[in-house]
């Protein structure tokens, strides 16, 4: 068994994680978004879900988690956010707004993406969305509102996607969880 710290950045479904990954019978702990480094490894993590969120603006130490934590990290919509903001990537706000389904086209099915490809049906906020992807890092997906839904960074196991796997809406989310648990195996 797994153990995952999901990062609540104040979003609607940080719950909705915290539940997937205790679902799929792995150890989850919930820890707010401004916990010390120090404090999450001392949970001795084996990942860490950054959760969506409101704003970038509230999501606390989650840029320090993505550059100093030697860990397999997951970045859910706002947490994908901050991961491409950290590395030198850009977010804008997006042309369409609130939730809604999206088809996503998998370019690159390695890792967390393995076995979804080539297309899948998500439930995803475009409220923000990255707009340039940062350096280092490889773009996974697209859809037609949105070029970078999700991305991989080229040597760490840090992954982003726009969307959320979390949720019941979102066709094949568990096997997107499933894969992150064996990134961090």
């Amino acid at each position: 068994m797994l153990k995952i710290i999901v990062i609540n950045n104040y979003g609607q479904t940080c719950h909705l994680i915290h539940r997937a990954v205790r679902d799929l019978d792995q150890e989850a702990v919930l820890m707010k978004n401004t916990s010390s480094l120090e404090d999450v490894l001392s949970q001795e993590p084996d990942g860490l879900i950054l959760s969506g969120g409101p704003a970038l603006e509230r999501a606390g130490n989650c840029s320090a988690y993505v550059k100093e934590l030697d860990l397999p990290i997951l970045g859910i919509c706002l947490g994908h956010q901050v991961m491409a903001k950290t590395y030198g990537g850009r977010v804008r706000t997006g042309a369409t707004g609130g939730y809604a389904a999206v088809e996503i086209e998998i370019l690159e099915e390695d890792d967390i993406l393995k076995g979804l490809g080539p297309k899948t049906n998500v439930w995803a906020s475009h409220a923000d969305e990255v707009s340039v992807l940062p350096p280092d890092f490889i773009r996974l997906a697209r859809s037609r509102i949105c070029e970078i839904e999700a991305m991989k960074h080229k040597i760490k196991p840090l992954y982003g996607v726009q969307w959320h796997p979390e949720v019941s809406h979102t066709r094949r989310g568990n096997d997107l969880l499933r894969n992150f648990f064996e990134v961090c195996r």
